[in-house]
């Protein structure tokens, strides 16, 4: 029987990567991969194709090289970045790019790995958050969530991901050295609980979903490792580090006046997460997503892995 192949939009990147070793690791090889990229000359597309992966070349700007991306594959894995440019147009361009190309390829199974239009809940009237490039509340939600429009229901799995603990790493969001002499974990969600997850694991899950086949067909499946209160994921990483972690909840509006870029954004970000706890957690379920994935890491297991990479300056 021949392999079906995967289409895996950001094979280098953080899901897409994620994804992309996971195929690769799959013992029973039901599934082939193919990694799409705009470089296939970078170190982690070549490594890639070392492993057994086919290399295409593509760009989100470019549907004619999504529609050759896609073509024969059964699946593919969809996914944006819009820290990349910080255009909310571009992200919904490239976004309907990406749905366009998977109808034109008739792929049988594509996983958009999306967000929550926050606008749903916080209208652009409400004045508990500011309104961003004129329309949107948290740009980075609200264009994902919009964008699920564009894609294909009968043929789409609308994958909700989570904070990445990685952010902790590459995003600026680590403990930082304080005036006590200790870290302190800087978060606007007051007490609240924040689903989290590792980057690898949103690739390992979405294998799960296209393991799972046509019962995953229009439906919306929410991803997270653990849900922590900063407090939570403090007292983790004092463990983890050996050294004393405080958590220090600041309200959004201080957070937004940070001034880094993005700073509003996730303020927004934030913000939402926390005032809506109980519908955004309940969208993302632990148990849903170790069925999907049964490595799925907790907090103290990718601190195991991964704390001597977090900054602490």
């Amino acid at each position: 029987m021949s392999k079906k192949i995967i289409s895996v939009i950001g094979a280098t990147g953080a899901q897409g990567g994620g994804l992309a070793r996971a195929i690769l690791a799959e013992p029973s090889g039901q599934f082939a991969l193919r990694a799409v990229t705009r470089n296939p000359d970078r170190a982690a597309a070549r490594a890639l194709a070392a492993a057994g992966a086919e290399l295409v070349t593509a760009d989100l700007d470019d549907v004619a090289s999504l529609e050759r991306a896609f073509a024969g594959a059964h699946g593919a894995f969809c996914v944006t970045n819009y820290w990349e440019h910080l255009s909310p147009d571009k992200e919904l361009q490239q976004a309907r790019n990406l749905a366009q190309a998977c109808t034109a390829s008739a792929v049988a199974h594509v996983i958009w790995s999306t967000l929550e239009d926050t606008r749903l809940r916080v209208s652009l009237a409400d004045l508990r958050m500011p309104t961003l490039h004129g329309r949107f509340k948290v740009p980075h939600f609200d264009t994902k969530g919009e964008s699920n429009a564009f894609f294909d229901r009968t043929r789409t799995t609308f994958l909700l991901t989570a904070f990445y603990w990685e952010n902790l790493i590459y995003f600026g969001m680590g403990p930082k050295p304080n005036d006590a002499g200790t870290l302190s974990l800087v978060l606007p969600i007051a007490d609240k609980k924040l689903p989290c997850i590792a980057a690898e694991d949103i690739g390992k899950c979405a294998l799960g979903v296209f393991k799972r086949g046509a019962a995953a067909l229009g439906k919306q499946i929410g991803i997270a490792g653990e849900q922590l209160t900063g407090a939570e994921m403090a007292a983790g990483l004092a463990r983890a580090l050996e050294r004393p972690v405080t958590y220090q909840g600041v309200p959004p509006a201080v957070y937004r006046s940070f001034g880094f870029p993005g700073a509003d954004d996730l303020g927004n970000m934030f913000q939402y997460k926390a005032e809506f706890e109980r519908e955004y957690c309940g969208a993302r379920s632990v148990a849903e997503s170790r069925a999907l994935n049964p490595e799925l890491l907790t907090f103290a297991a990718w601190l195991a892995k991964y704390k001597s990479k977090i900054p602490l300056s």
